[in-house]
This record gives C-alpha cells, sequence and structure tokens, in this order.
C-alpha cells in the first residue's frame, strides 16, 4: 500500500491515522518509527542547548521500541547531545548531524569517515563567525558543522543568510536551510534521505515525523520505497509550526498540532500495536 496523503488526495477508501496504526500493527515486527529530535520531540527554543522533549514523548517512544523493529532518531543535533537528551532510551539508534554520527542501540558513535578531515574547517569557521556576525546570531558549533541561528534577532535572517552561503562557496561547504538557522556542512553525500532509505530497505513499514524542510528528504525517501514496492507502508507526519509547517505539510500525509500533541499521538498508537 503506498503511503497515505490524506492532504493532497483522495484515497481509494476512507483512511485516518487510527487506520493507519491498525495497518502498521499487522508489519509491527517490521515497522521502523523515525523521528527528528527539534520541533518534533522537542520543541524549538530561543536557547538551542536548553531545549527538552515534550511531556509524554519519551515514556511513548520507549513504550514502542519493543513493539517494533527499529525506532531511531534522525537529527541536525550531534549524537551525544541526542544521548544526553533522551534520557537514557534503551533500544533506540540515533543519527545525529544529518547522519553524519551514528550509534546503535546505545553503542559507541560512530563518525563518517569523510567528515572528518573538515573539523578543523569547522571549528575555524565558527570562530570567524562569532567575530564578523552581529550581535544577535548565536553559532552553534557541532564539531562537523556550524549553525547559524536568529531566532532572537530576526531583522539579522538576510545578513546572516548572505554571510553563510558566501563562506559556504569559499571554504565548498554544503548549506542546509532551517527554521531561522542556516547550517554549513562538510561536502558529504550525507542527509536525512539517504539515512531513511539505508534503513528502510528490508523493513515492511516506516514512519517518519519531522518538522522542517530537512525531513522532506525523509519523506521522499518513504514515497519512493513505497512506489518501488507496494508491499511497503509509508507515513509522513509533519509537525506543525508558524516557519515551515505549511511546507513541510503540504509534503506529508498526516500533520500533528505541535511536539506536546505528538505524545499523545503516541500513546494512543501503542494501543493498536499491542
Amino acid at each position: 500500500m503506498p503511503p497515505l496523503n490524506l492532504r493532497n488526495q483522495q484515497p481509494g477508501t476512507p483512511l485516518n491515522a487510527d487506520h493507519a496504526w491498525r495497518t502498521t500493527a499487522a508489519h509491527a515486527a517490521g515497522t521502523v518509527l523515525f523521528f527528528d529530535f527539534d520541533g518534533t520531540l522537542a520543541p524549538v527554543d530561543d536557547d538551542p542547548t536548553a531545549v527538552q522533549p515534550a511531556p509524554k514523548v519519551l515514556d511513548a517512544i520507549e513504550a514502542l521500541a519493543p513493539v517494533v523493529r527499529r525506532v531511531a532518531i534522525v537529527s541536525a543535533r550531534p549524537v551525544e547531545f541526542l544521548r544526553d537528551h533522551l534520557g537514557g532510551l534503551h533500544g533506540v539508534d540515533l543519527y545525529g548531524l544529518y547522519g553524519l554520527e551514528h550509534s546503535h542501540s546505545g553503542g559507541a558513535t560512530v563518525t563518517e569517515p569523510a567528515a572528518l578531515p573538515w573539523v578543523p574547517t569547522m571549528a575555524e569557521l565558527a570562530d570567524l563567525a562569532r567575530a564578523e556576525l552581529p550581535a544577535g546570531t548565536l553559532v552553534e558549533f557541532k564539531r562537523l558543522s556550524v549553525a547559524l541561528h536568529w531566532r532572537t534577532a530576526p531583522q539579522l535572517g538576510a545578513t546572516v543568510e548572505t554571510w553563510g552561503r558566501a563562506q559556504a562557496e569559499r571554504l565548498g561547504l554544503r548549506v542546509q536551510a532551517g527554521r531561522m538557522v542556516l547550517e554549513l556542512k562538510p561536502p558529504v553525500d550525507r542527509d536525512k534521505g539517504m539515512v531513511i532509505d539505508e534503513v528502510i530497505r528490508d523493513a515492511d513499514a516506516a514512519w517518519y515525523f519531522g518538522d522542517d524542510v530537512s525531513d522532506i528528504k525523509a519523506f521522499a525517501a518513504l514515497r519512493a520505497r513505497a512506489a518501488a514496492d507496494p508491499r511497503f507502508f509509508g507515513v509522513c507526519v509533519a509537525v506543525a509550526n508558524p516557519e515551515t509547517g505549511q511546507e513541510v505539510a503540504d509534503a506529508a500525509d498526516l500533520t500533528i498540532d505541535s511536539p506536546a500533541a505528538l505524545g499523545d499521538f503516541l500513546t494512543t498508537a501503542l494501543a493498536h500495536l499491542r
């Protein structure tokens, strides 16, 4: 069965979230649940270091992990950040920095070898950004990437974007736009869509929950798998937000109002999957 698309097309028979979970339940042992972190599991904060998962979310994920084949967090955050903020979740895979890092079920963090030579460049770029960008810009150094935030100073958006894109061109870096943030990354072929594509190759079903434009690549990976294998069941879920929410929702099958609502949504799902 192809992915639902309740927003953009009329399915052949009436479908809703409960129907989707019941369909997933028939394939629970072969199902993978993917979650973005910021804006999905946790509300976005002015200070990116201060975010915390929404209530009920972690308990729901921990309860779901033994019921399905795999649960994976796929984030722009480093793996160590995810590990620190997920309260010691067991049986959950972590993909950090868009897949440049990963840790399976609490194991050691593995870094994409092609990205390692770029660590000094990223450190120098972070120092340069702090020196040259105007006050109000938050520079987040992630070892293998640098994120330039202007959430607390929206008027700086154009200035920060222009500076960041110029530096990316100068250094041969890649750019990932997001919710009031521009991230500069090594020129290594790794993104959320590639992570999802690899993990679901032998899966029977998968759900992806995301809120930002980088998550659209993950949606595309689910749709590509469904197009290649009609037996695969994939569902793309957008978490609403005032910045990229409409663009992401237009690419999704279902929309959830907020990270806080996600906890209740997953708790309800657990009843179907059990």
